[in-house]
This record gives C-alpha cells, sequence and structure tokens, in this order.
C-alpha cells in the first residue's frame, strides 16, 4: 500500500475563555478549503481527530468534549468598519459534521488577539501601550462583537492577574462587547422571542408541559426551571453526565425547543443542528461546592443556571449562553429574570458548575417591545502552541 505525504497547514492552538480550539487564517488553508463546502468539512474534521467512534480524538487536536472540538477561520474583513471576520466551526466528536449556526463565545476572546498578532489589523490602530479595540464580524450570526485587547510593548499581553472561574490559571483581561445581541435572523418571528412571549408553554411528550423562556440572544437559548426537570440548580458534570435518562430528556426538550422557535421545521432536523439551540436551567440562589472544590454562598450569586452543550452538561458556561443570560435576565418576566429576583437589572452574577460570572446587558422597551443594545463580559485568551498543524494528503 502506497503512502500520502502529510499536508502541513500553518495553525494556533488557543484557549479563549473556558474553550480552546485550532485557529486558522483562511489564506493559509489549502486553496479549496477556504471556502464553504465538504472539502473544508473534512479537513477540520481531521485537524481535530473526527469523527472518532471511540470519543476520545486520539488522532487530532481536539479534547473530546464540545469546549474543546473546535475551531476558528479568521482574515482581513469584508465588511466596513470591522477589522476582522470570524467564522467559528462546531465538530462533533463521533459523527461526520461540522457544525456553523452559531458562534462561540468565549473563543470570540481569542478573535482580537490572534487578529492582531497575525497582522489582521492595521497597525495604526495598536497602541504601544493601552487597549486595542478591535472590530470583529462574527459572519456566523452576522453579529458585530468589539474586543477590547491589553497591549504592551506594541504585542498582546496574554499574562495577568485576571481570574475566570473554570481556568486554572490568571492571564490578561479582554472585555468584550456583543452589540445588538438579540435575534440571529432565525426562528417565526426573527426577533428576540420568537414566539413574542416571554414565557411559554413547552409540551414535549415524555416529560410534559413545561414552562419556558425561547430566546434568541448570543446564541438561540432555552431556558426552563430547574424543579421543573427534576434538578435543583447547583448540579455538577457527573450529576447529569452520567444519567442517560437526564441526558435524553433534555435532547427532546431541545428539539421540541427548537420545533417551537422556528429554527427547524422537523424533528429529524435536530439531528443536524447539535450546537443549536442550547438548554439551560435555572434557579433561585442557593450554596453549593463548584467543581475545583471552591465553595460558593448563595449570597454571592444573584440566580443558578446550569447549560447543556452538544448533549452534555457543559463545565462552566458557554460564552454565547452567557450572552443570552445577560439578555434574559434584564427583561422583567423571564425565567431567567424570576429566578434572580425579578424587577429591572443591568447585571447579573450567575453560578455555573465551576463558580460564577458576572455578566451585563443594556434592555430597554422600544414601541412596547424589548430591545438589547449590548451585552458585555470578561473573558482570557492565550495561544497555546503555534506553528504547523498536519493531516493525511487525502484526509479532504
Amino acid at each position: 500500500m502506497g503512502s500520502v505525504p502529510q499536508v502541513r497547514i500553518p495553525a494556533t492552538y488557543m484557549r479563549g475563555g473556558t474553550s480552546k480550539g485550532v485557529f486558522f487564517k483562511r489564506d493559509d488553508l489549502p486553496q479549496a478549503a477556504q471556502v464553504p463546502g465538504a472539502v473544508r468539512d473534512k479537513l477540520l474534521q481531521r485537524v481535530i481527530g473526527s469523527p472518532d467512534p471511540y470519543a476520545k480524538q486520539i488522532d487530532g487536536m481536539g479534547g473530546a468534549t464540545s469546549s474543546t472540538s473546535k475551531t476558528v477561520i479568521l482574515a482581513k474583513s469584508s465588511k466596513p468598519d470591522h477589522d476582522v471576520d470570524y467564522l467559528f466551526g462546531q465538530v462533533s466528536i463521533d459523527t461526520r459534521f461540522v457544525d456553523w449556526s452559531g458562534n462561540c463565545g468565549n473563543l470570540s476572546a481569542s478573535v482580537g488577539p490572534f487578529a492582531i498578532a497575525n497582522g489582521l489589523v492595521d497597525a495604526s490602530r495598536i497602541p504601544n501601550d493601552g487597549i486595542a479595540t478591535v472590530r470583529i464580524w462574527q459572519a456566523n450570526i452576522a453579529k458585530t462583537i468589539i474586543a477590547h485587547v491589553p497591549i504592551t510593548n506594541g504585542e498582546v499581553q496574554e499574562t495577568g492577574d485576571f481570574e475566570l472561574d473554570g481556568v486554572t490559571f490568571p492571564a490578561a483581561e479582554v472585555q468584550l462587547e456583543f452589540l445588538d445581541p438579540a435575534d440571529e435572523g432565525e426562528g417565526e418571528g426573527g426577533s428576540m422571542f420568537p414566539t413574542g412571549n416571554l414565557v411559554d408553554d413547552l409540551g414535549v411528550p415524555g416529560v410534559g408541559t413545561l414552562k419556558a423562556t425561547l430566546i434568541n440572544a448570543g446564541i438561540p437559548t432555552i431556558f426552563v426551571n430547574a424543579g421543573d426537570v427534576g434538578c435543583v440548580g447547583t448540579e455538577l458534570q457527573g450529576d447529569v453526565n452520567e444519567d442517560k435518562a437526564a441526558l435524553a430528556k433534555f435532547e427532546a426538550i431541545r428539539a421540541h425547543g427548537a420545533l417551537k422557535m422556528g429554527l427547524i421545521k422537523d424533528l429529524s432536523e435536530i439531528a443536524t443542528r447539535q450546537h443549536t439551540p442550547k438548554v439551560a436551567f435555572v434557579a433561585p440562589p442557593k450554596g453549593y461546592v463548584a467543581s475545583s472544590g471552591k465553595k460558593i454562598e448563595a449570597g454571592d450569586i444573584d440566580v443558578l443556571v446550569r447549560a447543556m452543550s452538544m448533549g452534555k452538561l457543559h463545565h462552566a458556561m458557554m460564552g454565547t449562553a452567557s450572552v443570552a443570560i445577560a439578555v434574559a435576565a434584564a427583561v422583567p418576566g423571564t425565567l431567567v429574570n424570576l429566578a434572580a429576583g425579578g424587577g429591572e437589572r443591568g447585571a447579573v452574577r450567575f453560578g455555573h458548575p465551576s463558580g460564577t460570572l458576572r455578566v451585563g446587558a443594556e434592555a430597554k422597551l422600544v414601541d412596547g417591545q424589548w430591545a438589547v443594545t449590548k451585552a458585555l463580559m470578561s473573558r482570557s485568551a492565550r495561544v497555546l502552541m503555534e506553528g504547523l498543524v498536519r493531516i493525511p494528503g487525502d484526509a479532504f
């Protein structure tokens, strides 16, 4: 049997928030993979090590979790008043599939630093010391993200004392603004609340009828009350991920919620839409011990939130779901807002399996409808490795 040489592709392995992924400049990819299609998907799958029936991704860069099976493609922006175009691909671990239906809010923190370090931002926009403002066009959802990246001696500052629950070591803080985060252009009404309601009755065969807040903000998300799904809101990963019945229940909620939101037209379509929508459950504040052993007091948080990602309970919180939490908390009457005590609020601190996170949103009533101008959060980012990834030449 003849051997096939490996192809070398410039790449950077980066952490952003509580996720990590393989970053590419679009122009560094083989010509056929610079455009959407089967070639690009196959290339990214092989880089990550998917599809893997063992669900370990041993023969690739993936880490066999939803937080580490990620790819990013960046290019100088084609949009006016933007610096960089950002495309995110969530690679399925065990099936031949790349989901392009949503953004990764955590890896959004890495986009600005990567863009600066790789010459995608005009040098005149980068101070020698201070904060560089990077205008990002998020191509998956057609939204703008503003990243505020610290600069020291003309280079991206990666080290610092900013701590983020879910990340072991401190780093430099990257502040993110998600502009006009509501409505990803999907769903029946194409609005922040696709059904027109702050709370819906969601019927799920085998589960029952649940109160649910269905929202398009950051990422399409289905919020339910923890008690209605047999949870308390303080669960850690093992409490849910080792319970096959619970996982099946959440996937059923996700499928029927997606149908009600107008994201799919038939339940069979949910299998080709693993990344979105997300399902999250909420509860009023209660003390618990985070996965790191850190004790979280009820008084430390406004609300408890746990979220599912790619069929499993997330170890912390997805950045895009954090945007959804911030927006929903800011709108009086949603399940998130009610669990947090109700009323109007510009920020919320929520408890997740790894600890706590504070997020903000600017919401206001416009002609009787709630509108959100921006959501705000802080993350950190760091280059883990850079150079060349190799994949077999016949892999794509």
